[in-house]
């Protein structure tokens, strides 16, 4: 850390040679030049494209429409924000009003930025079976992350990433652009945290955590500039270095989930208007719109799912990065007290399952892992459980441990007699083996309720609405795109409102 650096005396040499070894990444000439793409469903019909810039835009726009020779509508904000350490500004403009499921073109407005395109939201109740991938604890990829010694002999994808991505998690979301239509990604991103892994960067942190940060995001890019990416936080978002009690260490900017903040905080959303008919999930539905802190805890629709991200990290009780948490990270808190809790049981409330027959929900830290205690969170288990069970939530997507997991549904540590044919309580997976500097997590112990864990290679898991009544759950190996584990839950869903 630079504190610690500046009260080290007689090595003005060897600081200079530390300090240039941070791995940033070139400044191009023209400094609005967008870098980090990422888009976001910000609403109903609302697509957010969110990017960084070297310098700040006083009116970032985009340009936009249904065909790439003719981008005639134009979106612009005035959202250009960044904090005290970054080298760049995280810009934000929302693109309102589009057709549904119809493909758009859009250009970030700079001398140097080219067309892309992504697949508008499909509307709310929407009944066409659609895939989704959840990818979670995925880090940096290179000199300041993991790499795998494999063939990375370059080769055509779409889109186009660093060749040595081609056998990561990136690289097989680029194979296979075509196959989903969106990613959730709850939690741990880049791990820059982790910077002290590295010898070259031990008398640089604050400058090894930037340069980590923007790394990633420019190896992200191709994807989450493609596709809707809908973030939500996790433990390694919180400060500048994953060391219990050591955050009064971090400088300003990298502490309390900053750059998390300034990055997604305006491009994802609250939670959608109600479409139903029933005037009790209109009035839900818009307390959840006005209790929700994106990009901690919000929620989205999109077809016939219904998807809720919360925040395992902060704000309920024993939360473990809040002040005072086991983790010693002393972050938040986003809301007012109960505000999270209050948002969660509002907006799995207003599910109307004759328009949004899936309920799916999102977060970091599991309460159902395979390897012990020391990887679930028993805080997170007390607070987020009752309410998962009461409103009949399907499927539940978590990562932090890093390694595949699927479990039967269950509720309370016992596993439905149900099993996947119609059950009462959540099925369970946690899908945190994407890859990143800290390896894999051996399965270790199991539980009785577990269908599978894999922690031989790098994978992640996709998510197939097939129908109002049979959702398809696949772990995908990153290397090779082999599936490793698939299984369907079917649900009657043939209750307007769940409560149980």
């Amino acid at each position: 850390m630079n504190l610690l650096l500046n009260s080290v005396k007689g090595l003005p040499f060897l600081i200079g040679c530390v300090i240039a070894s941070a791995s940033y990444p070139a400044i191009p000439s023209d400094l609005t030049t967008p870098v980090q793409q990422r888009l976001a469903i910000n609403g109903a019909n609302a697509i957010s494209v969110g990017w960084n810039t070297y310098e700040q835009l006083s009116n970032p726009c985009v340009q936009y429409g249904t065909s790439s020779d003719a981008l005639t509508l134009e979106a612009c904000s005035t959202t250009s924000v960044t904090y005290p350490t970054s080298r760049t500004w995280s810009n934000a403009v929302v693109l309102t009003g589009l057709t549904p499921a119809t493909t758009y073109y859009y250009k970030i407005v700079s001398t140097n930025s080219s067309i892309e395109h992504f697949f508008s939201p499909r509307v709310a109740g929407d009944k066409t079976a659609f895939k989704m991938s959840a990818v979670i604890d995925l880090g940096v990829y290179g000199a300041d992350g993991y790499t795998i010694s494999m063939d990375a002999t370059k080769r055509d994808t779409i889109p186009t990433i660093q060749p040595a991505l081609n056998h990561t998690t990136i690289g097989r979301l680029a194979d296979n652009i075509n196959d989903y239509e969106l990613v959730v990604h709850p939690g741990d991103f880049a791990y820059a945290d982790d910077w002290y892994e590295k010898p070259k960067n031990l008398f640089d942190g604050v400058n090894a955590y930037e340069a980590i940060l923007e790394q990633f995001y420019d190896q992200l890019a191709p994807i989450a500039g493609r596709k809707a990416y809908m973030a939500s936080p996790g433990n390694h978002e919180a400060d500048c270095e994953e060391i219990d009690y050591t955050t009064f260490l971090c400088p300003t900017g990298q502490k309390n989930f900053t750059d998390f903040m300034n990055r997604f905080g305006n491009t994802m959303p609250t939670a959608f208007a109600s479409t139903s008919s029933n005037s009790t999930a209109m009035i839900n539905a818009n307390k959840a719109q006005q209790l929700a802190k994106p990009p901690f805890w919000y929620s989205f629709e999109y077809g016939m799912v219904h998807v809720t991200m919360f925040d395992t990290e902060t704000d309920f009780t024993d939360a473990p990065d809040g002040p005072d948490g086991s983790a010693g990270l002393d972050s938040g808190p986003f809301g007012a007290p109960n505000q999270q809790l209050q948002f969660l049981e509002a907006d799995l409330a207003s599910v109307d399952r004759t328009v949004t027959p899936w309920l799916i929900v999102g977060g970091h830290r599991p309460w159902y892992s395979t390897g012990g205690s020391s990887n679930v969170c028993g805080p997170c288990q007390t607070a987020f459980e009752p309410l998962l069970y009461k409103y009949g939530v399907d499927l539940a997507i978590f990562g932090h441990v890093h390694n595949s997991q699927r479990f039967m549904p269950v509720n309370n540590s016992v596993a439905d007699p149900a099993g996947l044919n119609n059950p009462k309580a959540p099925m369970y997976i946690v899908a945190g083996g994407a890859g990143n500097i800290e390896g894999l997590s051996s399965v270790g112990s199991n539980l009785t309720f577990n269908a599978f864990a894999y922690a031989t290679d790098f994978s992640y898991a996709t998510v197939s609405l097939q129908d109002a009544n049979h959702l398809q759950v696949d772990f995908i190996r990153s290397a090779t795109g082999e599936v490793l584990d698939s299984s369907v839950l079917y649900k009657e869903h043939t209750e307007q409102f769940v409560v149980q």
